[in-house]
């Protein structure tokens, strides 16, 4: 009986540093996490004004000269739709806030009620219920994970250098790059060897592209919803918070899939103050502006430029929320839209040219050949 040789595994010098350089690599990366989200944000603002940007170059107008455009024409929108809706929106916003745990209050009221009201007639159902849904849990688990989920938001934002002044510098950075674009990207691209400096450097136009797209159509989408949100709810009955509703819906449907939600929680909450009725309507009004984003604006505005199926969007966004908070959820969907470019056109796309050939020459060869 032969007994099998041993296998012996050896490492060589060379593994053994390339595997110490990766977790030295890694340690650094993980060091300047907040310098890289901050990088990612700037890509992610460049990319959206950079179409703008390159008409002005046809015209022979420096790309300097209409990035400070841009951003000054930007800032001074934003700060006027500020002055203007904002003092109300901040006032309804913050009564808002006073008035949901009082709301909370009265959601669990009326669940008690119509649960003592339910034991008369249908006592099984009841403790069944009891069993599989405990309410006041649920609310604390709520306000816990709304919590961590802010605390981690504001602490990634904090972690860069604080708040205002970290988008004050993304703005700086995005402009720098898009003023002198051309020559960062061959530094960058001239790291590679070839033939891949050349397919790197044809895919920073379609990437820039798509996540450029994604960017401005969420923000139309988001606006619009905003709007008819607002008209809504005044319509509903709820003019005293409808603005700052609205403003809330506009921002949360900037997260894809979770945003809508969040935004019609705060809404519901006030509704049911004002009773079933009216609970019922703002529902029926969120389904309805929920189905007109899904069937109308998505397709119409944001198209296919994100090229990822829902299933991986929905994914990237838990996976941003879960490292970076609600930052995460806005930027890292963007990213995993330009990803897409360069896994269809640098893997599937030649994949699939590969398979073709491999068919064709199949068929060439089994032909019978032609008599002589």
């Amino acid at each position: 009986m032969k007994v099998a040789p041993e296998q012996r595994i050896s490492f060589s010098i060379s593994n053994l540093l390339l595997v110490l350089g990766t977790l030295l690599l890694l340690v650094i990366l993980w060091q300047l996490r907040s310098l890289i989200v901050l990088l990612m944000i700037s890509i992610v603002l460049a990319a959206s004004i950079a179409p703008v940007v390159d008409w002005a170059e046809q015209w022979r107008i420096p790309r300097w000269l209409t990035v400070v455009l841009v951003y000054l024409g930007l800032i001074a929108g934003l700060t006027g739709v500020i002055l203007i809706i904002g003092p109300t929106a901040f006032t309804q916003i913050e009564q808002l806030i006073r008035q949901l745990p009082v709301a909370f209050s009265n959601l669990i009221v009326a669940i008690e009620n119509w649960i003592l009201t339910l034991n008369s007639t249908r006592p099984e159902l009841v403790s069944q219920l009891e069993k599989f849904l405990n309410v006041q849990g649920l609310v604390a688990w709520g306000v816990r994970s709304s919590q961590e989920l802010l605390v981690r938001s504001y602490s990634v934002t904090t972690g860069i250098v604080g708040g205002v002044f970290s988008l004050i510098l993304a703005l700086f950075i995005s402009g720098y790059m898009l003023s002198d674009s051309r020559t960062l990207i061959n530094s960058l691209i001239r790291l590679f060897p070839e033939p891949w400096d050349e397919r790197l450097a044809a895919q920073i136009a379609p990437i820039s592209s798509r996540i450029g797209t994604y960017i401005r159509g969420r923000v139309l989408v988001s606006v619009i919803l905003g709007i008819m949100t607002t008209l809504g709810l005044g319509f509903l009955g709820l003019s005293e918070f409808a603005l700052g509703l609205g403003a809330i819906a506009a921002v949360t449907n900037l997260i894809p899939f979770l945003g809508p939600i969040l935004g019609a929680v705060p809404a519901l909450i006030v509704a049911l103050s004002q009773g079933w009725w009216t609970l019922l309507w703002v529902l029926l009004l969120f389904v309805i502006i929920q189905n007109l984003e899904t069937y109308v604006l998505d397709p119409l505005l944001v198209g296919a430029s994100v090229g990822v199926h829902p299933l991986y969007q929905l994914l990237a966004v838990l996976g941003g929320t879960q490292v970076l908070g609600i930052l995460g959820a806005l930027i890292v969907p963007p990213w995993v839209a330009g990803a897409a470019v360069l896994l269809e056109n640098l893997y599937l796309q030649p994949k699939l040219m590969a398979e073709k050939q491999v068919i064709l020459g199949t068929d060439i060869s089994s032909k019978p050949k032609a008599p002589v």
